[in-house]
């Protein structure tokens, strides 16, 4: 029975584990799958495909539409008509109660419509291409926002996991320290509050171990829900935080030159003057005659019984060729006023463009200066961090030897620490900047 309890539980723990798949990622993996996998980027794609059905919509308008209909009548009670009586040899002034027809009718008609000419069909062709553009162009810059997203993500991450790994270093020193305090102190070398100081050092690194651990969390499963797997689901970064830091770090950038015509956000706002210039010709094309033409065929067939489809049932056919000639003559200068509100969209379109343009320009040079300060910060805060480790450690000498208090070893302990945070996180401002910049310039 022992046996059976085991292997049922460790069964159980396969099946766990199969369950929760575990997934790896360098920081250009992550990247990859993003923008195969997330949640916004899908939709962009399938915003697409939605576009190029509806351009295949706006083609279709133009080419041969058939219709069929198939019409059925049955007269419960038939309509009764008077005829002058004299018509059949009755006498003058009398009326005949008559009912022309059959019972039952049947009608089939099969119509054919083909648009000759119409303005406003060619500019909705150049509006369906406008729009599958639109779309492309919107699925750029969302490719784009998960690229940013993703790297962010997984830099803080990897900001929470060094954070955490410092800690733990830090707990363990004091840890040590309270230990040696705790001894000193029960031999009468050296005060209580000493020993309570380090107690109080103690407690808010453990209070911070226990914050940042609960942030990994979360930020896992941030970072999860913009790769587009499951927030249950573990992962894994095979990169460090450092070694990223040196992938982005890269002065070469600050230099690079601007092409703005080519950058994403231009090219959106110069799709939007395109589709207003499409706009104003549409509204122009409905004063313009439109040419249609027609030609059906039909077949009729009557009777008091439902005998339609037998072979004594008769069926006659008539067939229709037309075409129609539609005029536009005068619309109270309602066609007029759209015409001129398409206009002032166009302006407006235009001007908005000039506005990108300027903004896009002040977005490059605030994102070059922004990441010229982060190498700077950078660097600076990485000497501030080797000074601290040096104070902190020729003060804790200076404690146990008793030279200094327990207040100014633990001044200098959170002098230490709060280096060590501001060291981490700007690594992360590298990080950020730095794709801040590349989609500032469009380079991603």
């Amino acid at each position: 029975m022992k046996k059976l309890y085991l292997l049922i539980f460790l069964l159980l723990i396969n099946v766990a584990s199969w369950a929760q798949e575990t997934h790896y990622f360098t920081l250009n993996e992550a990247v990859q799958y993003a923008l195969e996998n997330n949640y916004t980027v899908r939709n962009a794609s399938l915003d697409i495909k939605a576009a190029e059905e509806q351009k295949w919509e706006a083609t279709s308008y133009g080419l041969p539409q058939i219709d069929g209909t198939v019409d059925y009548q049955n007269w419960i009670k038939q309509a009764v008509t008077f005829l002058p009586a004299e018509i059949i040899g009755g006498p003058p002034g009398e009326y005949e109660e008559v009912i022309f027809g059959t019972k039952q009718n049947m009608n089939a008609t099969f119509t054919l419509n083909q648009v000759l000419f119409d303005g406003s069909y060619i500019v909705g062709l150049q509006s369906a291409k406008t729009f599958l553009t639109i779309s492309n162009l919107a699925k750029e810059k969302t490719d784009q926002s998960i690229r940013e997203a993703v790297i962010n993500a997984y830099g803080t991450v990897l900001v929470s996991e060094e954070t955490i790994e410092i800690l733990k270093k830090n707990k363990a020193v004091l840890e040590s320290n309270l230990r040696e305090t705790k001894a000193l102190f029960e031999n009468g070398f050296a005060e209580e509050q000493d020993f309570q100081q380090q107690q109080i050092t103690l407690s808010n690194i453990n209070n911070e171990l226990n914050r940042s651990n609960r942030l990994l969390f979360i930020s896992k499963q941030m970072f999860n829900l913009t790769l587009g797997i499951p927030i249950a689901e573990d992962v894994i970064l095979t990169e460090n935080l450092e070694g990223l830091a040196l992938k982005s770090t890269d002065i070469s950038i600050v230099s690079t030159q601007f092409d703005l015509e080519n950058h994403i956000d231009y090219k959106i706002a110069d799709n939007k003057v395109e589709s207003d210039a499409l706009l104003v010709k549409y509204e122009k094309t409905k004063g313009m005659p439109s040419l249609n033409a027609f030609i059906n065929y039909s077949t009729f067939a009557n009777n008091d019984n439902f005998v339609f489809f037998e072979n004594n049932g008769n069926w006659f056919d008539s067939s229709l060729f037309g075409v129609s000639l539609k005029v536009p003559i005068f619309s109270s200068l309602g066609r007029s006023s759209r015409t001129q509100q398409a206009k002032i969209n166009l302006q407006q379109s235009e001007i908005d463009l000039n506005e990108t343009s300027e903004q896009l320009k002040l977005q490059v040079s605030t994102a070059k200066n922004k990441y010229q300060f982060a190498l700077d910060q950078f660097q600076t805060l990485s000497e501030n961090l080797a000074l601290a480790e040096s104070i902190a450690d020729k003060e804790q000498v200076k404690f146990f030897e008793g030279l200094s208090t327990s207040i100014n070893l633990a001044n200098v302990q959170n002098q230490l620490f709060r280096s060590q945070q501001d060291y981490i996180q700007s690594i992360l401002e590298i990080i950020q900047t730095k794709v801040e910049l590349e989609n500032a310039l469009n380079q991603f």
